[in-house]
């Protein structure tokens, strides 16, 4: 008999979104009570941070994937 893993389990997965959601709520909902040090002009927009860091993570994935993995990438046969 196979062992299951936790994630096997749809409701223990759909469980585990519903708290992050409830995560990514409650850190929004907070971003108005926080006092913010702000540097920048454009860091007082509200939920910056998040935005932010999303279109930094989407950029970095573009690079890797059309930059950086072709000139990596080795043919499938390589090692033969």
């Amino acid at each position: 008999m196979e062992k299951k893993d936790f994630f096997d389990d749809p409701r223990k997965v759909e469980k585990l979104f519903w708290v992050f959601y409830v995560l990514i709520a409650i850190s929004l909902i907070a971003e108005f009570f926080i006092h913010k040090h702000i540097f920048f002009k454009w860091e007082e927009y509200p939920f910056f941070y998040g935005v932010f860091g999303f279109l930094a993570f989407t950029v970095l994935i573009l690079i890797a994937k059309y930059i950086l993995r072709p000139i990596i990438k080795r043919r499938e046969d390589y090692y033969d």
